[in-house]
């Protein structure tokens, strides 16, 4: 199989700001693969949080390009070989070989994998900035999404004041990303709070591999999911002593393969599911839709957040970003 990887600027609609930053484009790294002329897709968004890069990512892709062989389905054999780091890099490759077995078969990845073509609605992020601002932004989508996720942890003292502004603006479901900005003592005076304005869930209250997640999991009022304390398989395990679901990001984990897996495990632990994106165009969106049916919550908002999306095939439809019955991810650029 012949490789190539490139990276590629998405520009977003408007500045999104988070606890820890805030960004006007996403950097993602491109995949192709091809096998007796026919050509699959992947993307994914290196994130910096694990140490990923852009370039990094690029040249994981090259250096293991004589890794691949030649048969596009020895998936497990394939994912076996490639070294165990660059987890958006391998989430690339996943999906574009996903890809060309879909286009070589002629079937969409979904029924590949024995799965529903409709998952959840996905959520739509309205991203931290003062509760006017976020007040503002959550009226303007009023009907357009069924279910709202906002970003808090601005370390000000007013993130329930957020929340309850949102709330005054819709009737939505909520739901609330801190990144790993609260406290234990914050986390325990905050989430009773949002629990009376009818969020359904904390994601990530507490810095990673904080002494006080499984204190927090027992005494919250909501569910907590974790985000980066869940980079792959290997720490599902753990994540059931500290919240009562997982995150699971395909650029975060290493692909489709290894979601799957994650899913699983998530559930023989009583675990709920919550599927996560990052900023990304239709073709690493498109991945993500295709195993969205296994999850209880879907954010994947990623390429509706940029002003211009490269590719196309990924239908918004009643609120669900509904993957195309065409061969593979089903995908094309635009």
């Amino acid at each position: 199989m012949d490789v190539s990887a490139r990276i590629v600027t998405l520009e977003l609609a408007e500045t999104f700001v988070i606890s820890r930053s805030a960004r006007d484009s996403e950097r993602v790294v491109e995949v192709s693969v091809t096998c007796s002329g026919v050509r699959g897709f992947g993307e994914a968004a290196p994130i910096a949080r694990y140490e990923e890069s852009p370039e990094s990512a690029e040249a994981y892709v090259e250096e293991c390009a004589g890794l691949l062989g030649d048969d596009p389905f020895a998936l497990e054999e394939i994912m076996a070989r490639l070294p165990q780091r660059e987890f958006a890099a391998r989430a690339a490759l996943d999906a574009a070989l996903h890809d060309l077995q879909g286009k070589l078969v002629g079937q969409p990845v979904h029924r590949l994998l024995g799965l529903p073509q409709i998952g959840p609605p996905t959520s739509w992020t309205i991203w931290l900035g003062d509760p006017d601002d976020m007040h503002g932004r959550a009226r303007k989508v009023a009907g357009r999404f069924r279910r709202l996720k906002l970003k808090l942890g601005a370390r000000d003292g007013r993130d329930v004041e957020r929340v309850r502004a949102v709330r005054d603006a819709t009737d939505a479901p909520l739901q609330v990303d801190v990144n790993e900005a609260w406290s234990l003592e914050e986390a325990l005076e905050a989430l009773p709070q949002l629990a009376e304005l009818g969020v359904e869930y904390c994601e990530q209250p507490l810095p990673a591999g904080d002494p006080g997640g499984p204190e927090l999991k027992e005494r919250s009022p909501i569910p907590i999911y974790v985000d980066e304390d869940c980079h792959t398989l290997g720490d599902v395990a753990r994540c059931a002593e500290r919240a009562h679901g997982i995150n699971v990001k395909l650029a975060k984990s290493g692909g489709i393969r290894e979601a799957v897996k994650m899913t699983h495990a998530a559930r023989a632990l009583g675990l709920g599911c919550m599927l996560g994106c990052m900023v990304e165009s239709s073709l690493g969106i498109a991945a993500g839709a295709h195993v969205a049916s296994l999850f209880d919550h879907v954010d994947l908002d990623g390429n509706i957040l940029i002003s211009h999306d490269p590719w196309g095939g990924v239908q918004f439809v009643d609120g669900v970003q509904t993957p195309a019955a065409a061969p593979g991810l089903g995908v094309s650029p635009a």
